[in-house]
């Protein structure tokens, strides 16, 4: 259990409610209807009833109508009486915190004997706070990085108690001094200082400006809880008495990046949770160091992380009206993905420097770097720096070199002399060498790439115990655009194709093309590794905002066109993706996405997730762009549609062009999440130039199953998995890599 508090009860309507709409009815057990209706309902409230962690559980019962006070429920928890905990309530809903779950499975079995309906029993499968619950198996090796976390107060948490870097948990608080502008040690819990600042929250409460900071270990994660709280007159927080300081709404934190994010726990969270504006206004906050792409790339993870870790505080706190998620690059691409994958979990996301995924920034990097190496041979000399622009997509020959660089997060084998300024192998320096992967001194070494880290998802090959890889470029016509547009010639574009090759498992350079693994590329589909934009985001808002500069960087636009392109083809349409670039003033943003995510939350009509994200959209969310702010003036907004574009066809894309990537150039489509294309025979009528027939023969040579057809879904390209399991849940589970690897095992001694 995560901690010791004492069993507490409430009778509270709207807490029911609340969290019911939250968890869409998840975990529910009801008894058998009579002819008049009556019936008991019972639901896990915290959590889903298959994914409880930490030995406790917020659960709800609702008794027949014809229920009164005098009649006590008769509660039993593995056949132990927890009656206790749900005292009758004159409207005949009750919300308990029951403790003291056993790991595994536990029966709840409530009495409806007392108005003539049958009993109604819900399981609840508990799980350890260290988990695992839906994320597979331990990836090992792991280090635990306690040591080294720093604490508000300055001091560090300490050596962790096991392997898997459990600490205790410890609660400190912080104050802001009037004037200031960073958070102070609060001396004491007894009495606060002379200069304790107060602050009033979007609710309209005044108190005292001192925030509770909640430390403690999940998943192998470093979590924090933050929230306002006086310890000096404010009772300790329960789901039932919340501080009176909190305005009922959570942010869930995303850090950012993504290489080196693997083995390891993190000493930092990426973000700082202790942030004075969204703090001083109420809001609680919540976070991991597992949600921190740079701690641990694996936004399946991350998923699992945050699901434990809003379960955590909602046993802690009470029920959230609303969930709001941030995160910047690789922030952003993580508030995604677990808002997709797990619907309901989040209720709105504001993304900066906006990705779909760390698999869509690797595979687009992949074909970059085939295309710098063929770029590199002697006989290319015949093309000029604008063609091999053309072929790769980018805005210019650096934007494209820097996306060939973020191949390295593939790439395992360190010293690699490559591309000028690659580097492979990105390892953090928290990780020991003697733990990391070498092809000759170390084959059995922690390969520090983002398939390898979710190898419980991709799967793994049984040869050479690596993760299963999902790059598939067998039929791509690289450059087939800029054939078209006549910017190459057909000699230049056949040469091409016949020579760019493929990958290995170790990233080293093939003559032949990659193929990639038809269940890994399932299983990405499903996961949610690859966003899909159909599952969660059918029915949450999503605002997209940031500075957008094409030839800086990797963060390209397309990235962001990306994401919409997904939620429209998945859901027939992206209204609820709202696209601001340029300066944008830093709070506009947030009081958008706020009253867009509370309107909804209150609409209690029998409407659907996805009509009401709809029906209250704000004013203010629509699509635009702001330019450069003259000094000592705000940016001014110009409403339009964003559109994906280089040519100045609108106000936005004159100072905002967007361009594109290689795989797009070849005739992909903009959401570049097709991994591995359906085939097609080569016809001759599909092309806007004229072969000859050698040039027609050599084409068929170089494509002897044919090229890809980017009309048609790619290959086992399906939909996310919502909720899904990779193990040990076996609860919609997808698959299980220890269960593929007994049975690889048992093939290989046949």
């Amino acid at each position: 259990m995560i901690s010791g508090r004492r069993l507490v009860v409430t009778g509270s309507v709207a807490l029911v409610a609340a969290v019911a709409i939250a968890f869409g009815l998840e975990g529910q057990a009801r008894s058998r209807t009579t002819q008049s209706g009556a019936r008991l309902t019972v639901k896990a409230l915290s959590t889903h009833a298959d994914r409880v962690s930490g030995g406790d559980v917020l659960v709800g019962i609702t008794v027949p109508g014809e229920a009164n006070g005098s009649k006590p429920l008769a509660v039993t928890l593995n056949g132990r009486d927890v009656s206790a905990a749900f005292p009758m309530t004159k409207d005949g809903t009750v919300v308990g915190l029951v403790e003291g779950l056993s790991l595994g499975r536990n029966t709840l079995v409530v009495q409806g004997s007392a108005w003539g309906v049958p009993s109604a029993t819900l399981v609840l499968t508990n799980y350890p706070s260290a988990g695992p619950i839906i994320s597979g198996p331990r990836i090992q090796p792991f280090v635990c990085q306690t040591d080294t976390f720093k604490l508000p107060d300055g001091s560090l948490l300490g050596p962790a108690l096991d392997a898997d870097c459990t600490i205790a948990p410890r609660v400190q608080h912080v104050y802001m001094p009037v004037g200031g502008k960073e958070f102070k040690a609060l001396p004491t819990t007894t009495a606060l200082p002379a200069d304790v600042s107060m602050t009033t929250t979007i609710a309209g409460v005044t108190v005292p400006f001192v925030v509770r900071v909640e430390t403690g270990s999940m998943n192998r994660g470093v979590y924090q809880n933050v929230i306002l709280h006086d310890p000096t007159k404010d009772p300790a927080p329960t789901p039932f008495s919340p501080p009176p300081g909190w305005n009922r709404k959570l942010i869930a934190f995303h850090g950012t990046g993504c290489p080196g994010g693997w083995y390891r726990q993190g000493a930092i969270f990426g973000v700082n949770p202790l942030e004075p504006k969204r703090v001083a206004e109420g809001y609680a906050l919540f976070t991991n160091s597992l949600n921190h792409p740079s701690n641990s790339c694996n936004a399946f993870l991350a998923g699992e992380t945050t699901m434990m870790g809003k379960e955590h505080f909602i046993e802690t706190f009470g029920v959230p009206l609303a969930t709001i998620s941030m995160g910047t690059s690789g922030g952003a691409y993580t508030s995604l993905q677990v808002g997709d994958a797990f619907p309901g979990l989040l209720d709105g996301a504001l993304i900066t420097a906006t990705f779909p995924d760390a698999l869509s920034i690797a595979l687009a990097g992949m074909d970059a770097r085939l295309l710098a190496r063929y770029f590199g041979r002697p006989d290319t000399s015949d093309l000029n720096e604008a063609q091999r622009v053309a072929i790769s997509g980018y805005a210019g020959w650096q934007a494209f070199i820097d996306a060939a660089k973020q191949s390295q997060r593939t790439d395992p084998v360190s010293g690699r002399v490559d591309l000028d300024g690659y580097g492979s192998a990105v390892w953090n320096d928290a990780v020991p060498p003697a733990l990391r992967y070498h092809p000759t001194t170390n084959p059995k070494g922690a390969r520090p790439t983002v398939f390898d880290v979710a190898r419980n998802i991709y799967g793994v090959d049984p040869v050479t115990g690596f993760a299963l890889r999902p790059f598939d470029n067998v039929g791509v016509q690289y450059g087939l655009k800029a054939l078209a547009d006549g910017t190459i010639t057909v000699k230049q574009f056949l040469d091409l194709n016949a020579h760019i090759g493929g990958f290995d498992h170790d990233s080293n350079y093939t003559a032949s093309r990659t193929t990639g693994d038809a269940g890994a590329i399932k299983r990405a589909y499903q996961s949610g590794v690859t966003l899909g934009g159909g599952g969660g985001l059918r029915s949450m808002p999503v605002i997209d905002v940031g500075w957008y500069r094409e030839r800086e960087r990797y963060h390209y636009q397309w990235f962001h066109f990306a994401v919409r392109d997904r939620m429209r083809r998945q859901n027939g349409h992206a209204d609820n993706h709202v696209m601001w670039r340029g300066s944008m003033p830093p709070e506009r943003a947030w009081t958008t996405i706020d009253q867009w995510v509370t309107a909804i939350a209150e609409d209690r009509s029998a409407r659907s997730a996805a009509q009401k994200v709809l029906a209250h959209k704000p004013t203010s969310a629509v699509d635009g762009c702001f330019g450069d702010p003259k000094e000592g003036s705000e940016s001014v907004f110009r409403a339009e549609p964003q559109t994906f574009s280089s040519r100045p066809d609108s106000s936005c894309n004159t100072e905002f062009p967007s361009y594109s990537f290689a795989r797009n150039v070849a005739g992909g489509p903009l959401d570049a999440n097709v991994l591995k294309c359906q085939l097609k025979p080569i016809e001759p009528r599909d092309y806007r130039v004229t072969f000859t027939s050698a040039e027609l023969q050599r084409l068929r040579a170089i494509f002897p199953g044919g090229v890809c057809d980017f009309s048609k879904p790619g290959v086992n390209q399906v939909p996310v998995v919502t909720w899904a399991s990779f193990g040990p849940s076996p609860d919609n589970l997808v698959f299980d890599v220890t269960r593929q690897s007994r049975q690889l095992s048992r093939a290989g001694t046949r």
